[in-house]
């Protein structure tokens, strides 16, 4: 008599993250400061720390943290205009290339130097460099890395990049920039762009300070396709992982003008949605305990974090006009 074996069961994890996300939208909307993709890493992590993401949940949990984000990723695509980053002006894509570039290059020998796996140290690098945990999941495969790799990563951005919402307008007041610096500064050196935007609505600059943090989205397609060309060598990867090839392709899409006012709308509010549910999936893979107690990412995030800001905010006071 034949047997068949059943598949893992996608069901239990998809609930528990459908769960999850209806709770970072409703902590968003009680408290719009915290945007529901850092609510779903920290429930993530809640949930991991209680014991909670078991077997039955880890089919779910793992589509949710590698299928869905590819999509998001693509869809986020669609909210960058080439046109709307290159008005820019030169300086500030000065300022977001030099920061950007910098902060890349430099974290993964400091990571090195404190004894922290290739991985972790590329995946920070990028998800401080570039933009969050976006950037964390396009190069994770790039990087070699695994699934702890990227949680430690994410959970440095999470922790970082929240501070930052607190900490960015308290020093801009305090050195007296105008609102045109500030609203660059924020957008190169702020990590993601919930969170430039969560500053940038408290401040007034937010159309500016999410266009260069944009600029910076970009950047994250060359950057991974250099690295897996870099790190792969003679093994001829693919120059870049399809949803990366698909991301830049809505980019272009976008750029033609073509896409109608209604899609341009409706995708953040969607391409949200999904970064929360796949954001939820891979803050179950964060060791909260192992994180704050092994010190090193925590140590490497911060440097990467002061690297970006400080680089960026030089560059600001240099080049942009008070």
């Amino acid at each position: 008599m034949l047997q068949t074996t059943s598949r893992p069961s996608l069901l239990p994890g998809l609930l528990v993250t459908a769960a999850a996300v209806a709770l970072a939208l409703t902590v968003h909307q009680l408290a719009p400061m915290l945007s529901p993709a850092v609510v779903a890493v920290v429930a993530g992590a809640v949930l991991a720390g209680l014991g909670g993401a078991g077997e039955r949940l880890l089919p779910g949990l793992r589509f949710v943290s590698r299928r869905v984000l590819r999509v998001a990723i693509v869809l986020l695509g669609l909210q960058i205009s080439v046109p709307q980053v290159l008005a820019m002006g030169w300086r500030t894509a000065a300022v977001v290339l030099v920061a950007t570039g910098a902060t890349f290059a430099i974290t993964p020998l400091i990571g090195r130097q404190l004894g922290l796996t290739p991985g972790t140290s590329l995946l920070v690098a990028t998800g401080v460099s570039i933009c969050g945990a976006a950037a964390i999941a396009a190069m994770r495969d790039s990087a070699g890395g695994d699934d702890e790799d990227a949680a430690n990563a994410l959970g440095v951005v999470v922790l970082y990049g929240s501070g930052a919402i607190v900490a960015v307008p308290l020093l801009a007041s305090w050195l007296g920039l105008s609102p045109a610096q500030l609203g660059v500064w924020t957008g190169a050196a702020v990590h993601e762009v919930a969170q430039v935007a969560a500053i940038g609505a408290a401040t007034g600059v937010l159309a500016a300070a999410v266009t260069v943090k944009l600029g910076r989205v970009i950047l994250l397609a060359p950057i991974v396709a250099l690295t897996a060309r870099t790190r792969h060598g003679d093994e001829r990867p693919p120059i870049m992982p399809l949803f990366v090839a698909g991301f830049l392709a809505m980019v272009a899409l976008r750029s033609t003008g073509i896409v109608p006012p209604l899609v341009t709308q409706a995708v953040p509010p969607v391409t949200n949605l999904l970064m929360a549910a796949a954001l939820f999936g891979l803050g179950t893979g964060i060791d909260v305990r192992r994180l704050l107690g092994g010190g090193r990412a925590m140590l490497l995030g911060g440097i990467a974090t002061a690297l970006v800001g400080g680089i960026s905010l030089v560059c600001v006071m240099i080049l942009v006009p008070a």
